[in-house]
């Protein structure tokens, strides 16, 4: 008999999702990779929580954060598929980020207030490009202190919401893109950027503004691809509403 945390599991998206999901007899938990596209304000933790409720599954994962500000890509792994979120995770990812200079946030993007201003005047389209290729390839990123990274078992962003800031060690990462999609200068910067995993596309921003001799942070972000997945193909939390009714609504 065949091992079921061995299957393959079912692939949950756009297409499959509307045929299997209505099917009252299919259970997702029996392993699934579900792709959601998560809508701006929720954590990647509500959107577990809320797939974990409608799809009555007790045992969901996602493959890589995204900060509530941000939207897109989401991937969940269900039942035993959670096995292969090591690996989805791991996979390379596609951003749609939108970059505004001139202001420093304690959080690097528009969750938190601006804690320091800077000069924009200078900027041109030639110096912002030039300073963009400087980033690609591997280079160590420090992580933001709003970030759900441990240091000494404590969440950092638990720490920055103290007031505390701690030493945090740079991490490896690759930056394989990182090009402009759109000018609005001197103020904002449309960026596509493709990267590894662990890759802080705030960080990236921040540290872009110090290049440029002047202050950065994200304003919006968009996951629009991990590996071979796309948002394309995504659910959206009112698909998934509609596929999987509750007996209470």
């Amino acid at each position: 008999m065949m091992d079921p945390t061995k299957a393959e599991p079912i692939l949950l998206d756009r297409a499959a999702a509307y045929e299997k999901l209505r099917d009252p007899a299919f259970d997702p938990g029996t392993g699934s990779v579900l792709l959601v596209d998560k809508p701006k304000g929720w954590t990647s933790f509500d959107v577990v929580a809320f797939v974990r409720g409608r799809m009555r599954v007790r045992k969901v994962g996602h493959c890589g954060t995204l900060d509530p500000m941000a939207t897109g890509l989401l991937i969940l792994c269900l039942g035993p598929a959670t096995r292969l979120a090591e690996h989805y995770q791991a996979e390379t990812k596609k951003y749609l980020a939108t970059i505004r200079f001139g202001a420093t946030t304690p959080s690097d993007d528009a969750d938190t207030e601006p804690d320091a201003h800077f000069p924009v005047a200078h900027l041109n389209e030639e110096s912002v490009v030039a300073a963009m290729t400087t980033f690609l390839g591997e280079t160590l990123q420090t992580p933001p202190m709003y970030s759900a990274r441990k240091v000494g078992g404590q969440r950092l962003y638990k720490l920055a919401r103290r007031g505390e800031e701690v030493e945090r060690q740079p991490r490896p990462v690759t930056i394989y893109e990182f090009t402009p999609v759109a000018f609005r200068l001197p103020d904002e910067l449309d960026a596509s950027v493709v990267c590894s995993k662990g890759t802080y596309i705030r960080t990236l921003a921040r540290d872009l503004g110090t290049a440029l001799d002047t202050g950065a942070h994200l304003t919006a972000l968009r996951r629009s691809q991990s590996g071979s997945f796309s948002v394309d193909s995504a659910l959206s939390i009112d698909d998934i509403r509609t596929l999987r009714p509750r007996d209470d609504e």
